[in-house]
């Protein structure tokens, strides 16, 4: 059968019968990934009626000419559905059926369509210009950093003390205690304390300052070994390197706190470095580094925790402090381009929230008809839907 008659499905005689309905169209879905197709049409006259006698809708589908196979049911009202389980390659062809309590009333078939697939979305061209500009940008500060110009970045008093407190735990031949917060490899705070690790270890190489790296997920006990091992192997000393220095602890999270307390008490370290993603431990080990003395650099993106670093350690990296942490100490091209591109993305999502909360006030305040087309171009430029 190579085409379908919808009158196979009319209804018996002597039963409810309803008008079919009107309009159905078939279109692809587009800027998908060719497994969507819509389906729209004018609901049946007997269901815009008051007490109408429809009582929902069947879709049936026909692929490649076969026999149909119902895939939807719908409630009274309904004038569109989307056909999500479609395949790229094959024709398929719909009708509905109206429904009443004892028949359904088909309608016409639609002709054959083939789902496609589009490569580019030309809705979120918006999207593109933006990731141009910001690309553009970051390779520009990039070739700048690179050509010797001295890119500026404002100072963060935690970095600028780093030198100076691994220099005072040397003087007072005392440890350093660095803890690189309490989740995996997988969390980026993590990575960024980390990247700090790397720095502070080459200082401590060279001046062959002790440090204990207490940790609580055994990825990051390897990374921290292998940080520390290349630091002490670029500053010409591995024998002294030991893999003690990092120490897996225990995953559970109080068990780990109690743990570095109790290293915090006996070691008595001059500085200790709390980076990373902390929870509800963040005030313990605060306090602790506190009680004995220990010059505290502390960071997080976590904001719930920041105000007990603030009240407890002498210096505090806050939210992207801690990210920009590895381009401010290196000093590394690619590093300070990316990071001064970015600077670049928020001064102009700063700009245009800016200009939006003052159009929209000005629009509802005094029905601006031009202010409130700026406010709906803004919105259409930033929007990702």
């Amino acid at each position: 059968m190579t085409d379908f008659d919808t009158t196979k499905i009319a209804s018996d005689s002597g039963k409810v019968v309803v008008d079919p309905i009107t309009s159905l169209i078939a279109s692809d879905r587009k800027y998908d990934n060719g497994k969507s197709i819509d389906l729209s049409w004018v609901p049946s006259i007997d269901d815009r009626l008051v007490n109408g006698k429809v009582i929902g809708y069947k879709v049936y589908r026909i692929e490649d000419g076969g026999e149909p196979l119902m895939i939807a049911e719908l409630a009274p009202g309904s004038n569109a559905y989307n056909d999500q389980s479609v395949e790229r390659g094959k024709l398929y062809s719909y009708f509905v059926s109206a429904l009443s309590s004892s028949a359904e009333t088909p309608s016409t078939k639609t002709a054959s369509i083939e789902p496609q697939r589009e490569w580019l979305n030309f809705k979120l061209i918006n999207v593109l210009v933006m990731a141009l500009v910001l690309g553009g940008a970051i390779i520009y500060f990039i070739e700048t950093a690179r050509r010797g110009k001295k890119l500026f970045v404002r100072k963060i008093a935690g970095l600028e003390a780093v030198d100076d407190a691994i220099g005072r735990a040397t003087e007072m031949g005392r440890p350093i205690l660095f803890i690189p917060g309490i989740l995996d490899m997988d969390d980026v705070q993590t990575l960024a304390a980390l990247t700090i690790l790397g720095r502070v270890a080459r200082v401590i190489a060279d001046y062959d300052t002790k440090i204990f790296m207490p940790v609580s997920r055994s990825l990051v006990m390897t990374a921290g070994r292998e940080i520390i091992k290349a630091s002490y192997q670029a500053a010409g000393r591995p024998d002294v390197y030991s893999d003690d220095m990092v120490t897996y602890i225990t995953d559970e999270q109080f068990g780990y706190v109690a743990a570095v307390d109790g290293v915090m008490v006996r070691e008595k370290p001059a500085t200790c470095f709390l980076l990373g993603a902390f929870f509800a431990e963040s005030l313990i080990l605060a306090e602790t580094g506190n009680s004995v003395g220990a010059i505290q650099i502390a960071g997080t993106a976590r904001p719930a925790q920041l105000p007990f670093f603030i009240a407890a350690c002498d210096f505090t990296l806050i939210g992207e402090e801690l990210f920009a942490a590895s381009a401010y100490l290196s000093g590394e091209p690619k590093q300070m381009g990316s990071l001064k591109g970015q600077d670049v993305g928020k001064a102009i999502a700063m700009i245009a929230i800016l200009i939006g909360v003052l159009t929209v006030t000005i629009s509802e305040a005094w029905n601006v008809g031009w202010i409130q087309s700026i406010t709906t171009k803004l919105m259409e430029i930033f929007s990702t839907k």
